[in-house]
């Protein structure tokens, strides 16, 4: 049984793949991280400024119109933090993928012949 000259076969470039393609997940990841926190730490203090506006309201109107605009700037926010991160896993997911697939070519698919699939055993 040799395995070690099967494994030195398959050659560096798969592994060379392999950690090219954890970097660009690492960096992807970095940045998503990094999105996530700066969309967290501006919600917050967005929040925080409505509810210190909200404590000085006198009317019932002024409050109405307070929350309606702080509710349309948060959902605009939002969406504008939900398109860059989707944006930002596209990237991710093409960037970590690309070094495997130039590191394997495309393989036709494994087929089993019907002569060499198990019999099931009979039962009395």
């Amino acid at each position: 049984m040799t395995v070690f000259p099967d494994i030195k076969a398959f050659g560096t470039n798969p592994f060379e793949a392999f950690t090219t393609a954890t970097a660009a997940s690492t960096k992807g990841l970095e940045a998503i991280a990094a999105e996530t926190t700066d969309y967290s730490k501006k919600s917050f203090e967005k929040s925080r400024a409505f509810f210190d506006k909200l404590i000085g309201v006198k009317k019932i109107d002024e409050a109405i119109q307070l929350q309606s605009d702080f509710t349309k700037s948060a959902y605009d926010d939002f969406l504008a933090y939900a398109a860059k991160i989707g944006e930002t896993y596209s990237s991710l997911a093409k960037e970590a993928f690309k070094p495997t697939t130039v590191a394997s070519p495309v393989q036709s698919p494994v087929s089993a012949s019907p002569s060499k699939a198990p019999v099931a055993a009979k039962q009395s």
